[in-house]
């Protein structure tokens, strides 16, 4: 497993009953998780004390419940900031899991030794985005939400990372790599962190099962002659991490050479050093 391990300003503090104790900063969160089919004691006092609780419905989403808690507030990784709000159906705004991939691919970028052109699609409030930014590449940012890029762009000046040379796209994703392969322009590495279902801005049904293999042959074309890597990201139970493995296997190390590697991606649990399953990632890289 890949562990996000390496935060100071976010933590998973335990797990028990369907729900996740997190500190996001200075503030304490309690939000369900699907993965937690555990029942242990809730000892730690921020249980019964958060700052925020999302509470689930039966009837499906849920609502939350705040206690002194700001409406937005920062939190850092490494040199990113990043800003929180918590809004429907659970989430902060960063997905912190994440961090072990922002470091895979930005640890490729510093070391290429030349240009680096990224391409991050389903690129929602910028984690991936930033990173890659800020580890030299020129990044093209792509959401079907004008909100979720706008909130990027926030992050992105708070970085200081505002003048780096990054495209910010509300469009379609699918669309938009069709575009660009009638363009004639490629990338470098490519970052796909897709829903498992969704909606374009234009109404259009995204269900990852039906929808992600195409999107990755589709990928391929406007990879360029040289690329450097390529991230898939599944929340998605149905996708293990050996699916990925095999697409990015059969339509990319078949057309580049290079190597895949994939695996689930987790969050330490401090109270008792085990690790959440927080989904899984399939890379491909040059070698």
């Amino acid at each position: 497993m890949w562990i996000a391990d390496q935060w100071n300003d976010y933590e998973v503090l335990d797990t028990s009953c369907g729900e996740k104790l997190e500190r996001w900063g200075d503030y304490y969160l309690v939000r369900p998780d699907p993965q937690v089919l555990w029942q242990t004691p809730k000892k730690l006092k921020q249980w019964k004390k958060p700052n925020g609780h999302y509470h689930r419905s039966s009837k499906g989403g849920g609502q939350w419940e705040f206690f002194d808690l700001p409406k937005t507030w920062d939190i850092r990784y490494r040199e990113l900031i990043f800003h929180l709000q918590p809004f429907s159906f659970k989430h902060t705004g960063v997905f912190p899991e994440q961090a072990v991939n922002w470091d895979w691919f930005s640890d490729k970028i510093r070391k290429a030794g030349r240009p680096v052109k990224v391409l991050n699609l389903f690129a929602y409030t910028g984690g991936a985005t930033l990173a890659a930014a800020a580890a030299g590449a020129a990044v093209t940012h792509v959401d079907a939400s004008k909100g979720m890029v706008n909130w990027a762009k926030e992050n992105a000046q708070a970085c200081g990372l505002k003048d780096k040379p990054i495209r910010w796209l509300v469009d379609d994703c699918v669309k938009f790599v069709e575009r660009e392969i009638r363009r004639g322009n490629h990338y470098d590495g490519i970052i796909m962190d897709p829903p498992s279902y969704g909606r374009g801005p234009k109404g259009e049904i995204w269900k990852i099962e039906e929808k992600i293999f195409p999107l990755v042959q589709l990928c391929t074309k406007i990879l360029s002659k040289n690329p450097l890597f390529f991230l898939i990201n599944s929340y998605t139970t149905g996708l293990q991490p050996a699916v990925l493995s095999y697409m990015l296997g059969t339509e990319v190390k078949s057309k580049f050479g290079g190597k895949v590697t994939a695996d689930e991606i987790g969050l330490p649990v401090s109270s008792n050093g085990l690790v959440l399953p927080c989904g899984a990632s399939g890379r491909w890289e040059s070698v």
